[in-house]
């Protein structure tokens, strides 16, 4: 080994840049095997119902098409611990959207065609689409997403709040949201005496592998999946999803490699999204806003195949202290797809809901909404009394104030006018939890002096390789040139998925001990044999024992909006965001991704939302043409819009001490433009996205 400088926590450039903007880089539908088919979906157009009959013959007549696939002409397969992956495997339709055939064509155009031609007759039955907040079918689940009880109780949360002096009591609702990644969800599948490959845009291979080993009734050995290269995935493709079932399925049926590549308009109802979560937030505190009581109720939507219930009112666990707490679930089985992941899952629309609430709470105080957060920042974790690993809110919250220029602000709301333009500023605080699995890593020391370190890990446009890359050689004590990282392929030792901010941590701390022992065994400077020398590791043992400490990253988001008093139109000026997110390993891609949230924030607050047609029982904005993500002309430009963070030293989380910062950046984004948006008015708004038609009603009301 050569001693060197480490690399860790420098901002060393990504190692695929170059490939992906030179196009070498290869995504799941550009691998092409010799005869390759293109497949098409045809989606169910009614809400609810079953299939009566399909008629294929006018797409089997159309140039190109290979064949139609129902579910009554392909081969039966086991079905799925996962519902939404039992496509083409029965007549129900549990949801608009649900997909009930597959045209293989062999080019692209004549597969659409296909599809186009393909007449489908239905059954159908009453459905409902819509959520409210009396509904009759509303219930409290067992868990909330990610495991967490559906309800939480300490003392007397509504005798307190109606006691206290001081009380805010609140509705906030956040719409369905869809992720819409770049690349949309695809794979190419091959099958070759009885192997199947899969080149899948996932953020998990390891996870599709065991998905479609049980429903082709395969052994893991007889599946490979690669994902070399994903073009985003925001959660939508954490798990298996039903295009590289189709893929696979279509490869089987017809002998021949099939690439899928899903429609845009077919991925709301396909993908999963964020369901729509109504909430009520009840704050008591005393004339000093020391807070006495938090109620955080959240309702949200699920479909009939699959619980999935956004566990929004977590994250009122963690953020301030009180001795009296409430915090439940509710959800509501509708005709809808099934919801799933989306960035930073329950943390998202929860800190919307209790940031402005908390915002309402400091002006009915007089207090400044920032030290309304320090005064009530609790020393160990409210709900579950750990102590923390490391908390620093408050230094993000100080910090944050400087760099924004927080002490220039006039309190007043509806001050700062210039012609029909009000400007206004506005503060939330922000937490993501500290998540960790299992993982395995090999790393190999080659005659030569280089050395290899192979995990599937996943790089979704994080960085992973080049994180990974500097976490080893950090721990051999080589240059980062000489270490190369094999990833995205699930014959490699198997790694959690790419999601909850929890992929370095896991990948790295298999890779940091698997590179340290290594380390150790060539302290000696042996003879390598021709094969080089492997070390292994396994973090099983470890990341299963737990932690007596409550791990969170935490955060504070500052932002100035304008909003045109004759148009509605609401505009971030300015933004910034402090995180104290662990060590930050790479400062390039953690800016990269700390910004990347705050923009998904912005377009939570202010251009993203779907509506489920109540009629139809479908989302109507179904592409990018309907459903608005912000663009460059609706983001301000850096240094307008910034991020910043503290250098945190937890020795309380893994050997490379970092937390993640993937999802910490969207989270309370939105609840700071909203807030900022009432500073600018004098009107308070509760309901997401903040479109022109919306705030403009709201400030007609208000005169």
């Amino acid at each position: 080994m050569t001693d060197t400088t480490s690399e860790l926590g420098t901002g060393v450039p990504r190692r695929e840049g170059r490939d992906k903007v030179t196009g070498a880089a290869r995504y799941a539908a550009e691998f092409a095997p010799p005869g390759r088919l293109y497949a098409w979906p045809v989606p169910a157009i009614v809400a609810a119902g079953s299939v009566r009959s399909v008629d294929a013959a006018a797409a089997l007549a159309l140039p190109g098409v290979v064949d139609v696939l129902t579910a009554r002409n392909t081969a039966p397969r086991a079905p799925a611990d996962d519902p939404t992956l039992n496509v083409l495997q029965g007549d129900d339709v549990p949801h608009r959207g649900w997909f009930v055939a597959l045209v293989v064509a062999e080019t692209l155009e004549a597969a659409r065609a296909g599809a186009q031609a393909v007449r489908v007759h239905y059954d159908t039955r009453p459905h409902d689409v819509t959520l409210t907040r009396d509904h009759r079918e509303r219930y409290v689940p067992e868990e909330a997403n990610g495991g967490h009880p559906a309800v939480r109780e300490r003392g007397d949360a509504s005798g307190a709040f109606d006691a206290a002096p001081i009380r805010v009591d609140a509705a906030y609702d956040v719409p369905p949201l869809h992720n819409h990644p770049m690349e949309p969800h695809a794979a190419t599948a091959s099958w070759e005496e009885g192997h199947l490959t899969v080149h899948d845009s996932s953020q998990g291979s390891t996870a599709v592998r065991a998905a479609l080993a049980q429903i082709f009734g395969l052994a893991e050995d007889r599946v490979t999946v690669t994902s070399a290269h994903v073009g985003g995935g925001f959660g939508s493709k954490g798990t298996p999803r039903p295009h590289v079932v189709l893929a696979a399925l279509a490869a089987r049926h017809t002998g021949r490699s099939v690439t899928l590549a899903l429609p845009r308009r077919d991925l709301p109802a396909a993908v999963g999204h964020r369901a729509p979560t109504l909430h009520r937030v009840r704050l008591g505190a005393d004339p000093d806003g020391i807070l006495l009581s938090v109620e955080h109720t959240a309702l949200t939507h699920t479909s009939r195949i699959k619980e999935f219930v956004e566990q929004a009112a977590v994250p009122a666990r963690v953020m301030y202290g009180s001795p009296h707490s409430s915090t439940v679930h509710e959800v509501v089985p509708l005709d809808v797809a099934s919801p799933s992941w989306m960035r930073a899952p329950g943390e998202a629309p929860g800190m919307y809901a209790l940031e402005s609430a908390m915002d309402e709470l400091a002006e009915r105080t007089g207090l400044d909404p920032v030290e309304l957060r320090v005064l009530n920042d609790p020393a160990d974790e409210p709900d579950s009394g750990r102590p923390f690993s490391s908390r620093h809110l408050v230094e993000c919250l100080r910090e944050g104030a400087r760099r924004f220029g927080w002490e220039e602000r006039d309190p007043r709301p509806g001050v700062r006018r210039d012609g029909p333009r009000l400007t206004g500023t506005g503060v939330a605080a922000a937490t993501y939890p500290v998540l960790v699995s299992p993982c395995r890593a090999t790393a190999t020391a080659l005659p030569g002096g280089d050395y290899l370190v192979r995990v599937n890990a996943t790089d979704i446009g994080t960085g992973a390789r080049t994180v990974l890359g500097q976490i080893a050689a950090d721990a051999l004590g080589a240059p980062g040139d000489r270490v190369r990282v094999e990833i995205g392929d699930s014959d490699l030792p198997p790694a959690p998925l790419a999601g909850g901010s929890s992929g370095t941590a896991s990948w790295g701390w298999a890779v940091h001990e698997a590179c340290a022992t290594l380390a150790g065994r060539l302290a000696g400077d042996p003879e390598l044999p021709p094969e080089g020398l492997t070390a292994e590791a396994d973090t099983a043992e470890a990341v299963e024992a737990g932690s007596p400490y409550a791990r969170h990253a935490f955060g504070a988001h500052f932002a100035e909006v304008s909003v045109d008093t004759d148009t509605g139109e609401v505009r971030v000026v300015r933004a910034y965001g402090h995180f104290a997110a662990g060590r930050i390993l790479n400062p390039r891609t953690a800016r990269s991704q700390f910004l990347g949230g705050m923009v998904m924030g912005i377009g939570m607050a202010l251009t993203e939302q779907s509506t489920l047609d109540p009629a139809f029982g479908g989302f109507a904005e179904r592409d990018l043409a309907a459903y608005h993500v912000p663009v460059s002309a609706d983001i301000p430009a850096p240094p307008a819009i910034e991020a910043g963070w503290l250098d945190e030293d937890d020795p309380h989380l893994n050997p490379v001490g970092g937390k993640g910062v993937g999802e910490i950046g969207i989270v309370g984004m939105a609840a700071a433009v909203g807030n900022a948006a009432h500073h600018a008015t004098g009107v308070r708004f509760r309901s997401l996205p903040l479109t022109p038609d919306k705030v403009r009603a709201a400030l007609a009301r208000a005169v």
